[in-house]
């Protein structure tokens, strides 16, 4: 095989993997718009869930033990 074979082959995965990249992170913002991480009101509903009585501190801290992990 002649080398430029090689070099179109090399290429074509180049350009494959960046295509690759653009269109996984469109994917991924467009999932991410569509269901939002874990906010404050799923916090105190899952709480309310569990039986407790969520106060402000305690969302607080549940929000920052999770921030912390990002």
């Amino acid at each position: 095989m002649p080398w430029f074979a090689y070099l179109f082959i090399v290429l074509a995965l180049i350009i494959g993997a960046v295509i690759g990249f653009f269109l996984s992170q469109r994917y991924f913002k467009r999932y991410l718009e569509k269901n939002p991480p874990i906010n404050e009101k799923m916090v105190r509903a899952m709480m309310t869930q569990m039986g407790r009585k969520p106060s402000e501190k305690q969302v607080r801290q549940v929000m920052a033990s999770m921030n912390q992990y990002k």
